[in-house]
This record gives C-alpha cells, sequence and structure tokens, in this order.
C-alpha cells in the first residue's frame, strides 16, 4: 500500500514504539488518528505531530474501543490502514499466576486489539492493510513468561485465521514478530519482575522494518 496520504489508526499509540510508529508514518501522512489509555498525551502526541485526532482508547472496555473505532473512521472518511501497538507483560511461574493479571493480559494483548480490528473491518479500504505488535514471545515460550505468551500467541493465531478471511479483499494482515526492545515494557510489568533478558534491539530498525511490512504487505515482520 501507498503510505503518503494514507488514513492510519493508531492504537497504543502513546507508548514508546508507538510514538515513534506515528513519528514515522507522520513523513508520509498526517491523516491520523492516535489512541491511548491517557487521552492527555495522545492529545499531546497530536499536536507535536499535527495529525488529525486524538482520543482516550482502554483496550479492557470493548464499548469504548468499538465506539473510538467509529469516531476515528468519521473522522478521516475510512481507513486504509489499522496498526495496532498496544502491550503488557506479566512474569511468574505459570502455577503461581493471579487471575486478575491473567485475565489483563489477554484484554490487552488479545481480547482488545480483536474488538478494535472487528470493529475497524467494515471502515478498512479494499488493499489496505492491519498489522499487530505481537511478539517473537508468541511462538518462542519461556519459563516465567506463561501467560503473556499464550496471550500474544492467541493474537497472532487469530491473526493467522484473519488473513485468510481477507484475501478476496486484499487486506494485508501484518503479525510483527519484534524482538525484546528497551522500551520500558518490561520494567512496567503487571506482576513479578523480568528474566535475564538479552540487550534490546534498535528500535529504529523496528520501526523501519514495521513500516516496510504495511507498504510491502508481509506477513510478518521479522528482525534478524
Amino acid at each position: 500500500m501507498d503510505l503518503n496520504g494514507a488514513r492510519i489508526l493508531v492504537v497504543g499509540a502513546t507508548g514508546v514504539l508507538g510514538q515513534r510508529l506515528c513519528e514515522r508514518l507522520g513523513e508520509h501522512t498526517t491523516e491520523i488518528v492516535v489512541t491511548g489509555r491517557s487521552a492527555a498525551d495522545a492529545e499531546r502526541l497530536r499536536d507535536r505531530l499535527g495529525l488529525r485526532a486524538a482520543h482516550a482508547l482502554d483496550l479492557v472496555d470493548h464499548d469504548q474501543a468499538v465506539a473510538v473505532v467509529r469516531t476515528a473512521a468519521e473522522e478521516l472518511g475510512g481507513f486504509d490502514a489499522v496498526l495496532v501497538a498496544t502491550g503488557v507483560a506479566a512474569f511468574g511461574p505459570a502455577a503461581e499466576e493471579d487471575e486478575a493479571v491473567v485475565e489483563e493480559l489477554f484484554e490487552v494483548n488479545a481480547l482488545g486489539p480483536m474488538a478494535v480490528l472487528r470493529a475497524a473491518l467494515p471502515h478498512l479500504a479494499d488493499g489496505g492493510a492491519v498489522a499487530v505488535l505481537t511478539g517473537v514471545v508468541a511462538e518462542l515460550p519461556v519459563a516465567g513468561m506463561a501467560a503473556y505468551a499464550a496471550s500474544k500467541a492467541a493474537m497472532a493465531s487469530w491473526l493467522g485465521s484473519l488473513r485468510r478471511e481477507l484475501r478476496r479483499r486484499r487486506i494485508a494482515v501484518v503479525d510483527a514478530r519484534l524482538p525484546h526492545m528497551d522500551t520500558g515494557l518490561v520494567d512496567r510489568a503487571l506482576a513479578g519482575p523480568p528474566p535475564t533478558l538479552p540487550p534490546g534491539h534498535n528500535i529504529d530498525d523496528a520501526v523501519a522494518a514495521v513500516e516496510l511490512g504495511l507498504e510491502h504487505g508481509v506477513r510478518e515482520v521479522r528482525l534478524d
């Protein structure tokens, strides 16, 4: 797809990766609606980059997610692309996971993004794209990350089915299987201390890879 002048919804735009992605996409278009848990943070991002609109969106609230997507579609006159850059983590042995933490992991990492995309699809132009940041943890679960990995794997599996269903509309479904990066995500975990992790990959490289993934409609975005 051509990103120049594209109408894009970015969910989770106020995080480290979300902001960098918006900066990169903003080089091609200002027809972008951004969302974040904090309305003030989303509005500051909108104003800094000169984007179309900003809204508060908590993925745990599916009704709010659907309402925000519909409003964004009206503001942009539809979507050419939808990018979901949200995510939360939690760590600890599977046998000791707290039920409330597990529920929030699945809400933010899987169920909420699914609700956003379901609401967006009727407004998404044929030949467009959707992209979700899942992470390599979706396919390489390690000890101490059972529910976190499972929530990401659920999202990745759903995207695989969605890709098949959207073939006739020529809508690319991009699964960004990004590695660990120093975005502060692990330091904001819902529970538990993070395990020892390798040095984080370069964020700019990840952002450039997602941009190319959207442009070329690749199935998966990976970093070597």
